[in-house]
């Protein structure tokens, strides 16, 4: 098939535009494709979870008979095993689970941490 000389121009131009307007949108257009997306929803789930678990953990702390000592075992402890010493607390473990949560004893240490002062 002969394409006319004229409409080579426009050909050339409307694919350009169409990689232009791609690459644009997915850099700085704030497109994304669906398992970005995804991606991104799991982690904002995630976050919501552990955030909305956090006084759940707190509440465990504070109805802990031996929570003076568990606390002064935590403060005591280096910073980078602090939330070990949380999950060794047990104030991580979301009841009606088995093993703790790391995120949980992470949020739940700075909760405790803002919650002494």
């Amino acid at each position: 098939m002969n394409t006319p000389e004229w409409l080579k121009p426009g050909i050339y131009g409307g694919v350009i535009g169409a990689v232009v307007v791609t690459f644009v949108g997915f850099s700085w257009g704030g497109w994304m494709t669906g398992g970005g997306a995804n991606k991104m929803a799991r982690i904002m789930a995630e976050s919501d979870v552990i955030a909305a678990l956090t006084p759940v953990c707190i509440d465990m702390s504070r109805a802990d008979p031996d929570r003076i000592a568990k606390l002064a075992t935590i403060n005591s402890t280096a910073s980078y095993k602090q939330r070990d010493a949380v999950i060794a607390a047990g104030w991580a473990t979301v009841p009606g689970t088995e093993t703790a949560n790391r995120d949980l004893a992470q949020a739940c240490m700075a909760a405790l941490k803002l919650d002494a002062s």
